[in-house]
This record gives C-alpha cells, sequence and structure tokens, in this order.
C-alpha cells in the first residue's frame, strides 16, 4: 500500500488544485465581466437559442485584451474585450461570433470542464507514477520525460475536446440557420488576427488543433450532412 501513497498523494493533491482554480477563476471572471448587451449579437445568440428550445443564452465580456472564448467552469460563456473590439471595427463579424459562442456551448453541453478535472488528475497521476518508474532506470532524466509525455497526452485530449465543440458548433448553427461558413472563416482568420500563427510548433504539441484540420474535419461533417 506504501508504495501507492504518492499516487495517491497525487490524485488528492490535483483534485485540490483544480478547484482552487476554478475558484480563483470564477473569481476574477466575477471581478472583470459584464453581460454583453449588443443588439446585433444577442439577436445571433437569441437564434441559437431558438436552436436549442432555450428562452436566451447569456453572454458576458470578459475585460482582457487577448481574443478568446471561454466556457467557464459554472457553465457561463465569455468572449474577450479583445474579440469584441475586432467585431466592432468589423474585422469579425456577427456570424462569426456567433460560431464561437456555439463553440463556448458546445464545451458545456458535452462536459468538457468537468472532464478536465478527470483528465488532470489522471495525469497528476500518471506523471507522478512515471516519475518514480523511469527514474529508477532514468535518474534525473526520468522525471522530466515523464513531464513531457504526460504534457503531450494533456494535449492531445485537448485537441480532442476542441473537434467535439466545433462538431457541436456545427451542427447548432446549422440548425439555427447560420451555416459553417461564418465558422470556417472565423478558423481562417485566426492566426492573423492573434498574431501568433500555428506552423512555429508540432500540432501534436498543440493544445488546438491546426486551422487547416479543423476547417478540413467541418467539410467532412458538411458531406456526411448532405
Amino acid at each position: 500500500m506504501l508504495k501507492f501513497t504518492p499516487i495517491l498523494l497525487a490524485l488528492a493533491y490535483a483534485v485540490i488544485m483544480y478547484r482552487f482554480s476554478v475558484w480563483r477563476t470564477t473569481q476574477e471572471l466575477n471581478r472583470l465581466s459584464t453581460e454583453l448587451m449588443d443588439p446585433m449579437l444577442i439577436h445571433m445568440t437569441n437564434r441559437l437559442a431558438a436552436a436549442l428550445d432555450l428562452p436566451r443564452i447569456r453572454v458576458h465580456i470578459y475585460e482582457i485584451d487577448p481574443i478568446n472564448g471561454l466556457a467557464a467552469p459554472d457553465g457561463r460563456i465569455f468572449i474577450t474585450r479583445g474579440f469584441y473590439r475586432k467585431f466592432q471595427s468589423g474585422d469579425v463579424n456577427a456570424d462569426e461570433l456567433a460560431s464561437v459562442i456555439a463553440h463556448e456551448l458546445g464545451h458545456v453541453a458535452l462536459g468538457h470542464s468537468r472532464r478536465r478535472m478527470i483528465d488532470f488528475s489522471g495525469q497528476n497521476a500518471l506523471r507522478t507514477a512515471l516519475a518514480m518508474v523511469l527514474g529508477r532506470f532514468i535518474p534525473f532524466i526520468g522525471p522530466w520525460i515523464a513531464g513531457t509525455l504526460t504534457s503531450l497526452l494533456a494535449a492531445r485530449l485537448s485537441r480532442s475536446d476542441e473537434y467535439e465543440a466545433d462538431e457541436y458548433a456545427a451542427a447548432l448553427l446549422t440548425k439555427a440557420g447560420i451555416g459553417t461558413e461564418p465558422q470556417k472563416s472565423l478558423f481562417r482568420k485566426l492566426d492573423k488576427l492573434t498574431q501568433t500563427g500555428t506552423g512555429a510548433a508540432p500540432a501534436w504539441l498543440m493544445s488546438h488543433p491546426k486551422t487547416a484540420a479543423r476547417i478540413g474535419a467541418i467539410e467532412q461533417l458538411e458531406a456526411k450532412w448532405g
């Protein structure tokens, strides 16, 4: 039993740290966000709500500059002030921003926030177990290898979540009569909008799939749906 104690402690630590992170994130979002009141975007969210048989969908603006969308652990949907500014300047249109909201709704509906707690706990335990095993055979380097392997696993799981949320968004946008073209056109813009690009690192090291792969997956859905 004693040999499993470090792994059990790693699991407990991961759960505690995840819950602390959720609490801290919630506090920051409460402090730095306001409800989105833009009439054009409310019209778009009402279309999404009607497709889901919901009375309305609340979206909040998170007062930070980076361009991003966010599904909070408590189920709230956010777009950043930086993203909203791109809409105001005309770099992003209402349909494209609706695709972001639909994507974040997918994360909520598919339970990705809850799953991340399980994944994070399991990865922490796996990292500890691998470090123990590899450390015996490869001193000093073993724990680094364990950390690298679990980071790769985390990135792969994150990419899987993104594909699932993309598929949910594609279905919702289609049902709402918006279609998937805004989703694809936004992907084509994102590298330029964020000024980061995706070519600097291999796809398997990224937490998000490459733009071309995401667009290709949506086009496969379109073909399947006819």
